[in-house]
């Protein structure tokens, strides 16, 4: 590491009784780790490469500045030398972004001499990072999913003939997100299409490009399924349902969310995960068809997800499970209870107050939900100065993610 581009705070990096955890990612994902295993005396550190919220918590040990965490290599050297430099021999590492599990998979070989690595091979995440992979292994599973189509060329590209709207989407999400901060575009007609398919080539590459059934509604039709699953089996698991997201249409992330019983979604999600020998902690995203009811796949998370704090008030610690397996603790298996909810306060009140405005949501169902959620992203009284920071940084956000 240069030490001129990096800041470091926090004692030494000695463990007591148990291992330690490297948070890659401050944001407020990774927050929920922080606080789930430090709050029981594990320490933690987190390394990032931007401005973190998680840095203020009161159940961080460390906090680790670095200049880039976006490539391979750039990943592997720092959190090499960073386990080198405060001892974290042993420690277990928790990815909070893509390209970071997909590195960490790729160079799996480097870094167990010195970590314990719960993210799967790239054998398996080959198939979460590339949605080409994911479409192909669903198909082969006949798993339900939106028709989807690769075109490598304007001349190919004519040749959909599908109904608009239609999706115009990456297959690998970080070739192009942190670009236009986007997840996909909607193309409405043939002109449209032609255009953004032609810019989205310019951005992620000729091969990369999905062109996808748009499936009808909002956010309120997308579910997912959280899992620790390992051996074939969820030893801990919950089904969730979005009520609130931003954008309206191509969701970056989820600002109000729900547990719900959906046991179609626990089976197709179970032997999508087993086929793939799954070990680890998993999102499965899907929509529902209105036109056919099905749920069709969306993506695989092969990370802890945005609203993964919800699981504790439900009943499960997916961290704290993927912990103390990792460190040979005993886990009990537990599944989620329903009708719990998760609130992301900074992003869901403009997001509430759009679909208030638009008619989408009534204000009486959003001054309900403020009274009855339970669990918040990242305000806690007894850990308050991450959210007051994030208020702070809400400028930074906006410019950085897009917010």
């Amino acid at each position: 590491m240069n030490p001129a581009k990096q800041t470091e705070e926090g004692s030494s990096g000695e463990a007591g009784a148990h291992p330690g955890a490297l948070v890659i990612g401050g944001d407020y994902q990774g927050l929920g780790i922080v606080r789930s295993l430090g709050r029981r005396g594990i320490p933690v550190c987190v390394i990032d490469d931007e401005l973190s919220i998680a840095r203020y918590s009161r159940y961080l040990m460390h906090f680790v500045s670095v200049p880039d965490l976006r490539n391979d290599d750039a990943i592997v050297r720092e959190l090499l030398a960073l386990g080198q430099r405060l001892n974290m021999k042993g420690w277990v590492l928790f990815p909070t972004r893509d390209e970071v599990v997909a590195a960490i998979a790729r160079r799996r070989s480097e870094l167990t001499p010195w970590f314990r690595v719960p993210t799967p091979c790239w054998d398996i995440i080959q198939y979460v990072w590339d949605k080409r992979k994911t479409w192909e292994l669903a198909q082969r599973l006949n798993l339900p999913i939106p028709a989807t189509w690769n075109p490598k060329n304007a001349e190919e590209l004519a040749q959909i003939n599908a109904p608009f709207p239609l999706a115009v989407k990456p297959s690998i999400k970080e070739h192009f997100f942190y670009t236009t901060r986007a997840k996909g575009w909607s193309a409405g007609n043939s002109q449209d299409l032609r255009d953004l398919f032609l810019k989205a080539q310019q951005i992620a590459g000729t091969d990369e490009i999905l062109i996808q059934d748009q499936i009808p509604g909002d956010g309120t039709r997308q579910f997912g399924y959280c899992a620790f699953f390992k051996d074939r089996q969820a030893v801990g698991s919950m089904v969730s349902r979005r009520r609130r997201q931003h954008p309206h249409d191509f969701g970056r992330a989820s600002t109000f969310v729900e547990t719900v019983e959906k046991p179609k979604i626990e089976e197709l999600s179970k032997h999508l995960l087993s086929e793939l020998n799954f070990y680890g902690l998993v999102e499965v995203e899907y929509k529902q068809d209105p036109r056919n009811g099905e749920f069709k796949l969306l993506d695989i998370n092969a990370r802890t997800w945005g609203y993964h704090t919800l699981g504790p008030v439900a009943g499960v610690d997916f961290v704290w499970m993927l912990y103390c397996d990792q460190v040979g603790l005993p886990v009990t298996p537990a599944r989620a209870k329903p009708g719990m909810s998760w609130m992301r306060m900074l992003t869901d009140f403009p997001t509430a107050m759009l679909d208030i405005a638009n008619g989408r949501l009534s204000l009486g169902a959003y001054l309900h939900s403020l009274w009855t959620y339970d669990a918040e992203a990242v305000f806690t009284l007894r850990d308050p100065l991450p959210g007051l920071m994030e208020c702070i940084l809400l400028p930074y956000l906006i410019i950085k993610r897009g917010f």
